[in-house]
């Protein structure tokens, strides 16, 4: 009965004393795995949906000699190599020939992007205006449309394909291509664009820099 008692206040001041000696690195690294457990866990589960869904609705990989589950688990895998890895999709219906989808679906993730982009610093452009007299509506709206061709231009090298699919609508198809957005890449070409904007307008550098702080703030790609 003693020893009993010995060996269990002897395992107690053992595990005491291993959680106070735990660095916060031990214990970041513990969290980080149980956080990488449960997401692997729910992205098994989003993805048994989206299989469903698309077993459901019929649609078939598009452009690839991979199965739909296989481009599926390598789409999920892309994201999950770094968290700056973000999924964006490029869409289009009625569209025939697979080439003309697919590049329409590329414009459309483009434009889309572009818009969040530039309606995201044009919000901020307009509250500036109504605080500093000093910035010309003018050169303003010259420097958002510039930003947002610009950034079209710039994202078109970091948006990468991932997977594409098509199904057919009578004589046509609708198309969905899955981009791979790295954020961090993104935000570099945000601010390439805002400086080659920035050169075509007369905006003064002390506003110049508060709207660079706008185009590297992050914003919502829904």
């Amino acid at each position: 009965m003693i020893l009993t008692k010995y060996l269990k206040l002897t395992v107690s001041v053992i595990a005491v004393f291993v959680l106070f000696t735990l660095t916060p690195q031990d214990v970041n690294a513990q969290l980080s795995k149980k956080q990488t457990k449960q997401l692997q866990k729910e992205r098994e589960k989003e993805y048994k949906k989206k299989m469903k869904e698309y077993k459901k609705e019929n649609w078939k990989l598009s452009g690839s000699s991979r199965t739909l589950e296989v481009a599926l688990l390598t789409h999920y895998q892309k994201l999950g190599e770094d968290p700056e890895n973000k999924e964006f999709v490029g869409e289009v219906s009625q569209c025939q020939s697979i080439n003309v989808c697919k590049q329409f679906a590329l414009n459309n993730a483009l434009n889309r992007y572009s818009n969040l982009a530039s309606g995201h610093v044009k919000g901020r452009i307009e509250s500036m205006m109504r605080a500093d007299a000093n910035l010309p509506e003018i050169e303003a709206d010259k420097f958002i449309a510039a930003y947002e061709n610009l950034v079209q231009a710039e994202v078109s090298g970091i948006l990468t394909e991932s997977y594409s699919i098509v199904k057919s609508k009578g004589n046509t198809n609708e198309y969905k291509t899955f981009f791979i957005l790295n954020e961090e890449k993104a935000g570099a070409a945000r601010r390439r664009a805002m400086e080659k904007s920035l050169l075509e307008t007369k905006i003064a550098i002390k506003e110049a820099e508060e709207i660079s702080k706008f185009v590297t703030e992050g914003f919502s790609l829904e």
